[in-house]
């Protein structure tokens, strides 16, 4: 089994800075992309930011220039550094993995809980 587990979210003034952290675990053989996504009310689903495996970085224009997305793979955990934060950042945030597992040995998307983020202006 493997999870993801997201913390840091929470609320901050516009203009501020915020930082998220997603923390893979369980029997994971290697993880390749990892991202962040995230969902405002009556919206849907989108892409944040992503870095592959070899850290190559992809953001959504609204992003570009104030969030920058980060991994570990010692620790198996990606960060989002959220800054100049606007209330249209407002939303949940999810952890994205593409993780293959050891065994059996096959490569799936997991998805973490989703962390609030609040940006009051």
């Amino acid at each position: 089994q493997v999870q993801l587990v997201e913390s840091g979210g929470g609320l901050v003034q516009a203009g501020g800075s915020l930082r998220l952290s997603c923390a893979a675990s369980g029997s994971i053989f290697r993880i390749n992309a990892m991202g962040w996504y995230r969902q405002a009310p009556g919206k849907q689903r989108e892409l944040v930011a992503a870095i592959t495996g070899g850290s190559t970085t992809n953001y959504a224009d609204s992003v570009k220039g104030r969030f920058t997305i980060s991994r570990d793979n010692a620790k198996n955990t990606v960060y989002l550094q959220m800054s100049s934060v606007k209330p249209e950042d407002t939303a949940v945030y999810y952890c994205n993995a593409d993780i293959i597992t050891k065994s059996p040995m096959w490569s799936r998307d997991y998805w973490g809980q989703g962390t609030q983020v609040t940006v009051s202006s």
